[in-house]
């Protein structure tokens, strides 16, 4: 039994200006700070002698890879994605970087803002516009109703307040 696994379905290439400017930070924290000190580290540990039985080396060295990966990602990443900063004309429609306010059928509401897939995080409101929900909100209204399939069956949102920075 083989570890491979079908690849992942590509995410969509928006991103609102605070994502990119964080991804461009990373990027920038890796490159500048994170590199050169492990790079110096892993020097250090060459000096000592043998390689081979040197742990600070070998997981030096596995660690430069890690940031080397990462930098290479958020490269190609950063190339490959549009700001979207351009509030829409439609703004009682539902599109990325809304702010939407989603009542379940108890009552209870719960704000969201739709933005790229490399930015989410449900926690602090921030949901991706390739998720089921997500998927499920482009383009609709206030008032229109919402199904989304979960584990625990299907549940049904209504949009109240739609609004955008």
């Amino acid at each position: 039994m083989g570890r491979w696994r079908p690849p992942r379905e590509k995410g969509s290439k928006y991103i609102t200006p605070e994502g990119a400017r964080k991804l461009t930070e990373e990027l920038q924290y890796l490159w500048k700070v994170e590199r050169p000190r492990v790079t110096a580290r892993i020097a250090e540990a060459a000096a000592q002698g043998d390689r081979s039985e040197n742990a600070e080396y070998i997981y030096g060295k596995k660690r430069l890879r890690e940031i080397d990966s990462k930098i290479q990602f958020l490269t190609k990443r950063l190339d490959g994605i549009t700001v979207a900063n351009s509030i829409p004309d439609d703004q009682d429609k539902v599109y990325f970087g809304a702010f939407v306010t989603l009542e379940d059928e108890e009552g209870k509401e719960v704000e969201y803002r739709i933005v790229g897939p490399d930015e989410f995080n449900v926690v602090d409101g921030k949901l991706s516009m390739d998720s089921p929900l997500g998927k499920a909100m482009l383009g609709k209204r206030v008032e229109n109703e919402i199904k989304v399939s979960t584990p625990k069956g299907v549940k049904v949102y209504y949009i109240s307040k739609i609004r955008y920075l």
